[in-house]
């Protein structure tokens, strides 16, 4: 359909999972997709030949968003290599789960840097270039943990709770510039991370959401296509949810 043709999209965290299928989705609606990965390395190289094959640019980077000056680099070597960013999807994170009686310092900050201070990092970086060209579009990809909470998962919660007020507030502070900022809230999506886990645990989870199935990472995508396109030249400092209605 080409709603994204003519821009310049940035995913971190994207040789898998999510973060893959937000790159793929980019592609087909016909944006330059340049895209970071960490350790699957393998996956980052072949996932640049597949977004190629749609016609479009596409380039990906092993680099750590969580680092300050490696995302400040990073932004500019996209800039250097694209000639433009319009959208940021800021995606990369890990869990490190535990109870919070049991959860190590080191549990709790590598989950919060990874997944927090990996949005401001970029989000920094980003902003010369967006204020410098009036536009932009930043997607920050938080999670339904972030709204309601889960126990076991105190340092994952509060990193994407931390997203959420960051989302906001990059929003009242960027929109005088044209500059947008949302969040989307991903509930139980079925990636290759929960297809390892025992079944009836899964099917337990599906059975507790409304609409009786866990997510498909395509539909996160989706999402995302619409809050970086266009069609969504008004909507700025939200959340939106795809959850199957688990936390309405």
């Amino acid at each position: 359909m080409g709603l994204l043709q003519g821009k310049t999209a940035l995913i971190t965290g994207a040789s898998k999972g999510i973060g893959r299928a937000i790159a793929l989705r980019f592609a087909e609606e016909g944006a330059d997709v340049a895209f970071t990965y960490l350790s699957s390395v393998e996956k980052g190289q072949a996932l640049e030949s597949e977004l190629q094959a749609f016609g479009v640019k596409a380039k990906g980077y092993r680099s750590d968003a969580s680092d300050f000056s490696a995302a400040d680099q990073l932004i500019n070597d996209v800039v250097a290599e694209f000639g433009r960013l319009d959208i940021l999807i800021n995606n990369a994170g890990i869990t490190r789960d535990n109870l919070l009686m049991r959860m190590s310092e080191e549990n709790w900050d590598e989950v919060i840097n990874t997944n927090l201070k990996s949005c401001f990092n970029t989000v920094k970086a980003a902003t010369r270039t967006m204020m410098k060209a009036k536009t932009g579009s930043i997607i920050n990809i938080t999670s339904v943990v972030g709204v309601k909470g889960n126990a076991g998962q105190a340092n994952y919660a509060a990193s994407k709770a931390g997203i959420i007020g960051f989302t906001k507030s990059v929003a009242l502070e960027l929109g005088s510039r044209n500059i947008r900022c949302n969040a989307v809230a991903p509930g139980f999506i079925e990636t290759e991370m929960t297809a390892v886990l025992d079944e009836k645990t899964v099917q337990g989870w599906r059975d507790g959401i409304p609409m009786k199935r866990g997510g498909r990472p395509e539909e996160v995508a989706d999402a995302c296509v619409f809050l970086g396109s266009d069609m969504s030249s008004y909507i700025s400092g939200q959340v939106l949810q795809v959850n199957g209605a688990m936390a309405t």
